[in-house]
């Protein structure tokens, strides 16, 4: 560890952070939340709560000429109660976008989920801990620090052997996506592993990653959110919680789609926007749910517990969520011109589910995310995709 008299301290602020929409001053230093506080005086759960701090996609940003940097953090790491402890969450440290060390910071908060169903949970207190990374090259360089995206994070110090400015512009499309948990980066490795930074890197945009683990369920404070953030491009993948919750019937999530959409507009009239339903998930394409977790054989798996019958009476299964978003969009799309829509499948169909199976039945595995990632940039931010003009990628 370096000494305090060959280091600079340099006070973490709101300057070196991107991906986050508010931040909160804690005992500790600085909490990066994604999204405000208004919303998150309107959570109903913890869920929300513990998700939206969670920093998928919030990283420190900086321009030095340091090769040692340490980050002093205070992680609260989740544990399922009767389930080994996952592995520390990782810290990927990229220079000028290249992914070039990675740390992690033992101890800290731990959160135990004591019921899967309710996500009642005991919270034991820890110690701060040091992300460090050395020998890192040498002259001028663009550092990016992504925080673990499943660990929240509240930012204490940041110390080098150099300078650390503030990062140029580099002139970037702003990219706003909202999910579930698989946007949230479920099973992923590390940060910069997750399908929306994956893809963010293809399309040489700056992500804002509002993927929410079991909460992309319509709210509308996440619309409201959304309407009030700067974007250039923005993407909405609606589906797979819904139907996950047994949250609407068809009567109530039609409304409650256009609604969501018409919040966006108010703040981006124009900006182009895509709308994707659910990649493959066979568990609920054609059962509604809710989905319940399966511990038999000791492997964690998921079931819907729903009764396809009940379809007809409005009750939701992916396909027809997918049905109903594209009338949704070709309705809209005839006053909107900007507004697309994209089939989930296209991302993870059923070729990709004989190859890359979901572990758990419902989340990628970390080579599901590099392919849902390729097709989205291919589709989206490829040429002749939706995105492809605005960002300037489209010649793939």
């Amino acid at each position: 560890m370096t000494t305090e008299h060959d280091t600079i301290t340099t006070p973490v602020t709101t300057d070196l952070l991107r991906g986050f929409l508010d931040v909160e001053t804690t005992a500790h230093g600085l909490l990066p939340h994604r999204l405000p506080a208004r919303a998150r005086r309107q959570f109903p759960d913890d869920q929300l709560a513990v998700a939206e701090a969670q920093p998928s996609g919030v990283r420190l940003v900086f321009r030095t000429r340091a090769t040692t940097i340490e980050l002093d953090t205070l992680p609260t790491k989740r544990v399922y109660q009767g389930f080994p402890a996952p592995a520390d969450g990782v810290y990927d440290l990229l220079v000028d976008g290249r992914l070039t060390a990675q740390a992690t910071v033992p101890g800290g908060n731990v959160r135990t989920i004591t019921d899967m169903v309710t996500q009642s949970a005991e919270l034991t207190e820890g110690r701060p801990g040091t992300a460090r990374f050395a020998d890192l090259p040498a002259g001028d360089k663009d550092i990016e620090i992504w925080l673990p995206h499943t660990e929240i994070t509240e930012l204490i110090a940041l110390r080098t052997d150099a300078p650390v400015e503030k990062a140029p512009d580099n002139g970037r499309k702003v990219w706003l996506h909202h999910g579930s948990s698989i946007s949230h980066g479920s099973n992923a490795t590390h940060p910069t592993a997750i399908w929306p930074a994956l893809a963010a890197a293809h399309g040489q945009v700056e992500l804002v990653n509002l993927g929410f683990s079991g909460s992309a369920l319509l709210d509308p404070f996440t619309a409201r959110a959304m309407r009030d953030t700067p974007a250039d491009l923005i993407s909405v993948k609606i589906g797979i919680n819904i139907v996950n919750a047994d949250a609407m019937r068809l009567r109530a999530f039609v409304p409650a789609v256009h609604g969501f959409l018409d919040t966006l507009r108010e703040g981006h009239p124009t900006t182009p926007l895509l709308v994707v339903s659910a990649i493959l998930c066979p568990v609920q394409e054609d059962t509604p749910g809710p989905l319940m977790p399966d511990l038999d054989g000791g492997t964690l798996l998921f079931k819907a517990t729903g009764d396809p019958d009940e379809r007809p009476l409005g009750r939701l299964t992916l396909t027809v969520i997918r049905e109903a978003l594209a009338r949704v969009v070709e309705q809209r799309a005839a006053d909107d011109p900007n507004l697309y829509y994209l089939d989930g499948r296209s991302l993870y169909g059923e070729k990709d589910h004989a190859e890359l199976p979901l572990p758990d039945a419902v989340h990628p595995d970390p080579a599901g995310h590099r392919r849902i990632a390729e097709n989205f940039g291919r589709l989206v931010f490829g040429k002749g995709g939706p995105f492809a003009t605005a960002t300037g990628t489209g010649t793939d």
